[in-house]
């Protein structure tokens, strides 16, 4: 049967409004209304609408898709995003549960390990040294954050929306938690972005809302703490130029602006030192990049589920057509890692998965 929750899905996915498809298909915008509110097409017109759309036509008959609730979604970027690009990115969050229930199907993945810091939001830097003390982290640098979350449950997908608009974003599906991480950010700033989402989680999965402007600067102290502890910290109090605050930064993986910031939180530079290095930063371009920035991180569990599909003779392409998606859309969600990339899933001490039987 046709699923008009799906055509709804593809076409968010391709950021049109139902006039601008209903102009590519040929029908009129009233009978696209209709499709998507639950009378079915014929035959022919799901074929057009399938390629105006560039979709399986299987894709439209199988069962709805999760639909995010708008709400419980955490977006940093919102005062700057059009609404198709946030349509566009929770419906991406969509195809993403359902890739992710595929691969749960057919590997023990890590469980939830978070806890609700949510009573301590209002003091985010005393929730990121509880995490940190719940994991047993100590207080010294995180090697790969990506890792370490994955590691603990956290389901990280990525995105390849062709905007900086659409950071990062995550939100609790049950008992799973998600992430999805922006790819057209500097590596500093997707890790930043990671801890700020993993900051919601914590912080906000009980509370009244993680949209309003105080969850956002709650979930970005609570990041600045995880990841740059204070008792680490206190060490490098002497960084007053931006020649060292471009060395130091990469102790923590962190943006030169972020680490500046950081110091100035801690009362470790003054406002005037502050707002100079802000000043010189910006000049040397780490303001809108990171010149000699660091490797991205990218998804542990995901490499280790495609080197063993790999093994076993799967693909992507095969975890496209069994999920009748388009490729290039399992490609965005999967960090679009590649063979020679999958060897490195064969590190030590990552998360152990192993294929259900």
């Amino acid at each position: 049967m046709f699923n008009s929750e799906r055509l709804k899905t593809a076409r968010e996915r391709r950021m049109l409004t139902a006039k601008d498809l209903a102009e590519r298909v040929g029908v009129s915008a009233v009978s696209l209304s209709k499709y998507e509110n639950g009378h079915a097409p014929d035959e022919s017109t799901v074929r057009r609408l399938a390629g105006a759309l560039s979709y399986p036509v299987e894709f439209f008959y199988r069962e709805a898709p999760e639909r995010l609730d708008t709400d419980a979604v955490s977006f940093r970027s919102l005062a700057r995003m059009k609404a198709k690009e946030r349509r566009a990115a929770e419906a991406a969050g969509s195809l993403g549960i359902e890739l992710y229930e595929w691969i749960n199907n057919r590997f023990n993945l890590p469980v939830a390990d978070l806890i609700d810091l949510s009573k301590e939001r209002r003091r985010p830097y005393v929730a990121a040294r509880l995490l940190r003390q719940h994991w047993g982290l100590g207080d010294k640098p995180i090697g790969n954050v990506l890792k370490l979350i994955e590691s603990k449950g956290v389901r990280v997908l990525s995105l390849s929306e062709a905007t900086k608009n659409v950071d990062a974003y995550s939100f609790w599906r049950g008992d799973h938690p998600y992430i999805f991480l922006n790819q057209e950010k500097t590596a500093e700033r997707s890790i930043f972005d990671t801890a700020h989402e993993l900051g919601h989680l914590v912080l906000h999965h009980h509370a009244d809302s993680r949209t309003d402007k105080e969850a956002e600067t709650q979930a970005d102290r609570f990041a600045s703490a995880f990841l740059m502890p204070e008792n680490d910290m206190m060490d490098y109090a002497h960084l007053f130029s931006a020649n060292q605050i471009i060395v130091a930064k990469k102790r923590w993986k962190v943006s030169a602006m972020a680490l500046a910031y950081r110091l100035n939180s801690l009362g470790y530079i003054s406002e005037w030192n502050y707002r100079s290095l802000m000043i010189e930063l910006g000049n040397r371009g780490y303001r809108s990049g990171e010149p000699d920035g660091i490797d991205r991180e990218v998804s542990t569990v995901l490499a280790k589920v495609l080197s063993a599909l790999w093994s076993k003779g799967m693909t992507k392409n095969d975890i496209a057509k069994d999920l009748r998606i388009p490729l290039e859309e399992i490609e965005a969600l999967l960090f679009r890692l590649s063979p020679i990339q999958l060897g490195a899933a064969n590190e030590p001490r990552r998360p152990e998965l192993k294929l259900v039987k």
